[in-house]
């Protein structure tokens, strides 16, 4: 079974933080996400998707994106039940997002006056609020000018079977 979705839009409104009687962070928000193809007026629509996320990364969803911030989601589509006011069974799908990548440096998007967001390193990565989650480290640039050929010289390079990938 596979159940995988990969999400990129921007948020309709500010995130949503509670906290479970454990003291469990829980973030909800709505992407806007555009479609690929435009209506029979030659305009784009787009889908409002719920997500929610958990723990750390919740607290950094609140604390970093808002309204109009550009958002990557990745996660699994969860669908949940409950009894509503009238008595009768509301159904409620959404996304559980299992990370959430900021797609746009802080005071990118006409939104911006919060001041809030990822900041660029100046070796061109950016910082990951939500820690390191399967994602590798950034390894140091070198600084390598166009005209400076690393191989040239023509020297032998010694590498052993074991160095290669296949």
């Amino acid at each position: 079974m596979m159940n995988r979705v990969i999400l990129v839009g921007r948020l309709t409104k500010d995130p949503e933080l509670r906290y479970t009687p454990n003291g469990v962070a829980v973030a909800s928000f709505t992407l806007a996400v555009n479609r690929a193809f435009t209506n029979q007026q030659g305009e784009r629509e787009a889908d409002f998707i719920n997500c929610v996320v958990w723990r750390r990364p919740a607290e950094n969803v609140a604390n970093f994106l808002k309204k109009g911030s550009l958002a990557g989601v990745d996660g699994r589509v969860q669908t949940r039940s409950y009894e509503g006011q009238d008595g009768k069974r509301v159904y409620v799908t959404e996304v559980m997002a299992e990370s959430v990548q900021f797609l746009e440096p802080k005071g990118q998007n006409q939104n911006a006056d919060r001041g809030e967001g990822y900041t660029p390193r100046p070796n061109g990565g950016q910082d990951n609020p939500f820690g390191n989650q399967n994602q590798r480290q950034p390894q140091p640039q070198r600084n390598t000018r166009l005209d400076e050929d690393p191989f040239a010289g023509g020297g032998q390079i010694d590498i052993s079977d074991d160095d290669l990938p296949f």
